[in-house]
């Protein structure tokens, strides 16, 4: 395979997005190649063994890597910036527990936001306890929290922001400082800011972690997650644990994501631009108690958000009045919307989280990080404006 582009991780973002990691085949195909093979040849039993010795360059195993995910790895890469090396995994939670799993041991201690998604709270709650790993929950947004969660066996901080479903920020390069002077590892799940509008590792974080079915296919198709870290990191600690564990994506999977990614910068810049005007609508509608978006002058951390992000992203929380009952009435009154538990969609996703991606949670823990029974998260596609607005309006107006 040749690289046609020697430059390409010195290319600008919308051009990586389309070009990152492109090699061609001898065939010299426009579109990446699907290399749907489990398994790879050697031209001698000497070439073999020298492969597995890494002596010669080239594949061994599907479970291992694979020509066409080694292009997704690579464009990854290059978007995150920060030298990192990228691995896939089947989805964004086999990438969260990878990473998870890769960083710690029995006796180590985890530090993490309170508010995540429920099942990042059952790897770090249920599952890594199990193993004899400790953890500390901390609200997000509160540095001092961090800090005094710390202790001598402290390894990993891991953070979501923001975070799912309330749309909480943490102060990126506050508590990577925490966690550097601790001699810990910041792992951060980027997923609801996208790669696009939020660079951790310019802010201190070690670890990036995505579910690239959000915003990066952003089109329904796959379920896909990817970790980035730094070389070393990944070449000791993560590729023995994916090697072995096995949770590897499909080379079809990949090729849609690449697909995917030529697209998603018009798509999240529209994304951004619909959810902006929908906050508006919603922050000033009687049906609705609060509304929280990034960028608006209500939520109470906007400052932090926009030192961070570049926009205010796709998504918006927010609480309809009558609790569940009224969320309910609002859900069941969209029309153009959709009622599904997924995000960061073209097309606009509206989730009752209390009944749905956070019910595992008991109830005192969900009111905890506020999610209350009238919230509702709503990942805004790239439908017509006016037509969400209208859509919208009408839903909250069946709900008074």
């Amino acid at each position: 395979m040749t690289n046609k582009d020697p430059k390409q991780n010195q290319r600008r973002q919308n051009t990586l997005l389309v070009r990152g990691g492109t090699r061609r085949s001898g065939h010299k195909e426009t579109s990446e190649a699907i290399f749907l093979t489990s398994g790879f040849v050697y031209d001698s039993a000497e070439e073999a063994e020298a492969r597995f010795k890494g002596e010669v360059e080239g594949y061994l195993y599907g479970r291992y890597a694979n020509p066409t995910n080694t292009m997704l790895e690579q464009r990854l890469a290059a978007l995150e910036g920060g030298g990192g090396v990228c691995r896939l995994a089947a989805s964004g939670m086999a990438a969260v527990n990878a990473a998870l799993m890769a960083s710690v041991k029995a006796g180590d201690h985890i530090v993490a936001g309170k508010a995540l998604f429920s099942s990042c709270r059952y790897i770090i709650e249920t599952l890594l306890p199990k193993y004899g790993v400790e953890f500390t929950l901390v609200t997000g947004s509160n540095t001092q929290e961090w800090a005094d969660a710390v202790k001598p066996n402290t390894k990993v901080f891991f953070a979501e922001t923001p975070a799912n479903p309330t749309l909480e920020v943490t102060d990126i390069k506050a508590i990577s400082e925490i966690a550097h002077n601790a001699g810990a590892r910041l792992i951060l799940d980027n997923v609801f800011a996208t790669p696009l509008l939020q660079k951790p590792f310019e802010l201190g974080a070690d670890v990036v972690v995505y579910s690239l079915t959000k915003h990066c296919d952003g089109q329904g198709r796959v379920l896909a997650g990817a970790i980035i870290g730094d070389e070393k990191w990944v070449t000791e600690e993560l590729d023995p644990y994916l090697r072995h564990t096995g949770p590897a994506m499909s080379p079809f999977v990949a090729w849609v994501v690449l697909k995917g990614m030529e697209t998603l910068s018009l798509r999240v810049d529209r994304m951004c631009d619909n959810a902006a005007r929908l906050a508006d609508l919603i922050g000033s509608h009687p049906a609705a108690s609060f509304v929280r978006y990034p960028s608006r002058d209500d939520h109470p951390q906007k400052a932090l958000a926009m030192s961070q992000m570049k926009k205010g992203g796709t998504i918006i929380a927010f609480e309809v009045k009558g609790g569940q009952e009224g969320a309910f009435k609002f859900l069941n009154g969209l029309e153009i919307v959709d009622i599904s538990n997924n995000l960061g969609d073209a097309k606009s996703l509206a989730t009752h989280p209390a009944t749905t991606t956070h019910r595992s949670l008991e109830v005192a823990a969900q009111l905890e990080l506020g999610v209350t029974p009238g919230l509702i998260r709503l990942s805004v596609g790239i439908e017509d404006i006016d037509d969400l607005l209208e859509d919208v309006k009408a839903a909250l107006d069946g709900a008074l």
